[in-house]
């Protein structure tokens, strides 16, 4: 196991090295300045647009309507990046990285805004009927007519990579392994848990788009008020020490961070990395992921689901990741002897008392991370489609229900030789994070062979609605 941890651990930190940096902010970089900023000036219209109800959805193409299509991407989307995550970042990287990974968002947003037009724009219906979408399907219908090969490489590689992630990574262990954890700090018994993330997964699972996507609707907005209220009532009832806070990570974001308490110490680099790193896994802005639930939206209108799309990047890292992070500096716990989740949780039972702080972030924690394991499997579920076509669909779901249900046998193990050895669990993170990079190259080149599409359908929209006279939400 050693030797193939260290084989993995290698291939991740050269897959997430600075050249995944580079191209990550360097697409995002290059779409804020063609689309002018568009995440800042359009943010209102596109919050307007998410919270606007819609009528006459029968009169537009898909299978959900497009609230329905957000929650499912972030219900895959928050998930432990946004707890254990951002805790890494700043466990490592110091509070400059809360800087960096607020860069990473802003830029992001443009990325995001750009995958889900595209979903739209080339997505295409299955043999039952049904709209499916995502990198493969507008890398084949907008790259595959001029490079037909190229076409084909880079959609199968994004399909088998983004199997893997949901299989092998970031769908299932290391979010059960969260839920587990969560469950056991609430005294739970670790082996019902598991048997119950499975019944649910398998039942949710089953039951398709539209019971994801329903389950969604409701998990996803109640998790994320709760614990959004949660971080402001932490930051309110610390209110003097904000300012200090902001400066700190300011001044951290330019210079090396020294070393305090338990915190060892880092350079700017170190701070950029995992600010990049960690926001980027928690938004998975540019991954390719999100299209794919946004493919599946009732609309007419690419550039319109792009936007609504561009608020799931805002909602998770600019407030819930940023909210997390500044509970971690007021209240001193990053520089604590705590590490992933214990920080959290540290931050949040110093200011509001063990109990609550206790129950507010391991149930937090386990719902975001269930969510995540029903999201992405939906988004294997489409690679699948890509794949082998709808007829791989049922064989799939018994598989994904039987790695969800393998943990059991870990948890059995664990339980009952008395071990702690976090190697194995600890690889398959690694394995989760080296799939999810994996995913973002092709997508990324997507991204930048289609620009120019892009580009020409934002202008037409929003050039057709000045002429018009009329917003969007009005359109809709």
């Amino acid at each position: 196991m050693t030797s193939l941890a260290d084989f993995v651990n290698a291939a991740d930190d050269f897959i997430w090295g600075i050249p995944m940096l580079v191209m990550l902010l360097g697409i995002g970089i290059l779409l804020t300045l063609n689309l002018k900023v568009l995440q800042v000036f359009h943010l209102p219209e596109a919050l307007r647009l998410l919270f606007t109800p819609h009528k006459e959805h029968h009169s537009k193409q898909g299978e959900v309507t497009s609230f329905a299509a957000l929650c499912t991407a972030l219900a895959a989307t928050i998930g432990t990046g946004n707890i254990v995550g951002v805790a890494t970042a700043v466990g490592i990287g110091g509070p400059g990285a809360l800087f960096w990974m607020f860069v990473a968002a802003f830029f992001g947003m443009a990325t995001k805004y750009a995958e889900c037009l595209l979903a739209v724009k080339f997505r295409e219906q299955d043999s039952r009927g049904h709209f499916v979408g995502g990198p493969m399907f507008y890398i084949k219908n907008g790259i595959g007519p001029r490079h037909a090969k190229t076409a084909k490489v880079l959609a199968v590689l994004f399909a088998v990579f983004g199997v893997v992630a949901a299989c092998l990574g970031i769908g299932t262990y290391t979010q059960i392994n969260s839920v587990v954890e969560a469950a056991n700090q609430l005294h739970c018994d670790r082996l019902w848990v598991t048997v119950i993330i499975t019944i649910l997964t398998i039942i949710i699972t089953y039951g398709g788009l539209r019971t994801i996507s329903k389950t969604a609707q409701k998990v996803v907005p109640v998790m994320g008020l709760v614990y959004i209220l949660t971080c402001i009532a932490v930051i309110v009832l610390n209110i003097g020490k904000v300012p200090d806070a902001v400066m700190l990570i300011l001044e951290s974001a330019f210079s090396t961070a020294p070393a305090v308490g338990g915190f060892a110490g880092a350079t700017i680099m170190m701070a950029m990395q995992k600010g990049v790193a960690r926001g980027i896994f928690s938004n998975e802005a540019g991954l390719g992921s999100a299209p794919i639930a946004a493919a599946s939206a009732k609309t007419n209108s690419p550039v319109e689901q792009g936007l609504i799309s561009m608020t799931g990047t805002f909602i998770d890292t600019i407030i819930i990741c940023m909210l997390t992070g500044l509970t971690l500096v007021i209240t001193g716990a990053w520089c604590s002897d705590q590490t992933g989740v214990a920080m959290t949780t540290l931050a949040f039972q110093g200011t509001l008392g063990n109990e609550i702080g206790l129950y507010v972030v391991n149930i937090s924690l386990m719902l975001f991370a269930f969510t995540t394991i029903i999201g992405w499997n939906f988004y294997a579920e489409r690679c699948i489609i890509y794949l082998f076509g709808v007829k791989g669909i049922k064989p799939f779901r018994s598989l994904y229900i039987l790695i969800v249900a393998s943990y059991i046998l870990i948890v059995l193990y664990v339980d009952m030789n008395n071990v702690a050895d976090k190697t194995a669990i600890n690889t398959i993170w690694t394995i989760a994070d080296l799939a999810n990079g994996l995913m973002a190259i092709p997508n990324l080149i997507a991204l930048f062979m289609l620009r120019k599409v892009i580009f020409s359908e934002t202008k037409a929209f929003f050039t057709g609605k000045k002429e018009n006279g009329i917003s969007t939400a009005e359109k809709a």
